[in-house]
């Protein structure tokens, strides 16, 4: 079939739904750039509804068209909302967006981008699905994959704005708080120094840079032993029959129906007794002690969906039970190691409950405890972000690097046939 006779028999119902779904891309694109500029550069930005509208329904029509009853090319879809941000910048007299601060360069590159997006969106939106031949199940598709969109866009929104709103504040002169405290732009345009004024004060003059020491030394040695013993003990109640190994089971958790706050004055006064308080090895007595639990909890768990199979050939070869541990069971259970011990070292960077009652001397400090000395009318505001974003970072960036670990080997264990 040629693509003339592809065109006449394609459905003019096919055509209006394409176009539906670029009238629907187009102005979230559209108002996606304009919250970026007045957010990053502190643009006056305004978001032409009407003519972001039909700018996508032109668009999905064009994209629908190009289609000849399969994928649509990237190089087209992309063309496509080039030429028409091109002639859109042609009749508006190069004022895209209608923004006043909109620079008329920057708003040219940024409109042919926006279009250049919005194409390959609508592109995506279509993919796999034929025009000519629309069905119910066709819609659905394509109302499944537009409202997908919109909620990640949503939620990516409600995540990013209270870690940009940290940054843009940590970023900011005091002059410039204090000036506007609710604008959420970063002028890049004060220099490196005057950026980060705040982070080389708090780093520097507070000592933070000590306080990260005594955190990562704690939160590491924490994750150790809790690893250590939570591996051992869910082994334990897994693959060996002892008494008391149901009631053992059962009541792994029975700490955590205590709340810390319940805790922390007797072992308050324990700990004054007996020299712990205002020390380092008192807070890794506590918690060890508080993460083992939940630790132990979530390995046996993970241990019980191993298959016994392996270990017992182990067993049968002459292997030890530490053998068995060491060279079988742990391998199988990197993931779900990998994944606690990242939650436990989450838990010991971030506690501030036992840190702000036992510790007095700044020189032991850990990250939270030393967040306090942020809190005051004396110090910036810029400051107190500036020491969040020092405690947000490493466990983001720890994340981000074990999410391979986390996400790798969860298929292992699996016994051949």
């Amino acid at each position: 079939m040629t693509p003339a006779t592809t065109l006449r028999h394609r459905s003019p119902s096919g055509t209006l739904l394409a176009a539906v779904v670029g009238g629907l891309t187009v102005p979230l694109v559209v108002g996606l750039w304009s919250l970026t500029a007045t957010l990053v550069g502190g643009l006056v930005t305004t978001l032409p509804l009407g003519q972001a509208l039909l700018l996508g329904l032109v668009l999905g029509a064009v994209v629908g068209l190009i289609r000849r009853g399969h994928d649509t090319p990237v190089v087209a879809a992309i063309g496509a909302g080039v030429l028409l941000a091109l002639a859109w910048l042609l009749l508006s007299g190069l004022r895209p967006l209608g923004g006043e601060a909109v620079r008329p360069v920057w708003g040219v590159a940024f409109a042919l981008l926006m279009l250049a997006l919005a194409g390959h969106l609508v592109r995506y939106a279509l993919r796999d699905i034929d025009l000519g031949r629309l069905r119910r199940d066709v819609v659905e598709r394509v109302v499944v994959r537009l409202l997908r969109g919109f909620a990640f866009a949503f939620f990516l929104l409600i995540i990013l704005f209270p870690f940009w709103y940290m940054l843009s504040a940590s970023l900011k002169g005091r002059a410039a708080l204090l000036r506007d405290p609710a604008s959420l732009a970063i002028e890049f345009g004060l220099g490196a120094r005057e950026l980060f004024v705040g982070y080389r004060e708090v780093l520097l003059t507070f000592d933070f840079l000590g306080f990260i020491g005594n955190s990562f030394v704690v939160a590491l040695v924490t994750m150790t032993v809790t690893l250590v013993m939570a591996v051992l003990g869910a082994y334990a109640v897994t693959r060996l029959a002892f008494p008391g190994r149901t009631i053992l089971s059962r009541a792994i958790l029975l700490i955590y129906m205590f709340p810390a706050i319940v805790l922390v004055i007797p072992l308050y006064a324990v700990f004054t007794q007996l020299g712990l308080r205002n020390t380092l090895p008192g807070l890794l007595l506590v918690y060890p002690a508080t993460t083992i639990p939940v630790a132990l909890y979530m390995l046996r768990s993970y241990f019980q969906t191993l298959p016994k199979d392996l270990e017992e050939a182990g067993l049968i070869d002459g292997c030890t039970r530490a053998q068995v541990i060491w060279r079988i069971t742990l391998p199988l259970a990197m993931p779900a190691i990998a994944s606690v011990g990242l939650y436990v070292f989450m838990i010991a960077w971030n506690e501030f409950l036992f840190a702000f009652m036992f510790l007095d001397n700044p020189a032991i400090f850990t990250l939270p405890r030393g967040m306090v000395m942020l809190d005051s009318q004396e110090v910036p505001r810029q400051y107190l972000m500036a020491g969040a974003m020092i405690i947000t970072l490493p466990i983001m960036i720890l994340f981000f690097w074990f999410e391979k670990y986390l996400v790798g080997g969860l298929t292992a264990g699996g016994v051949k046939g």
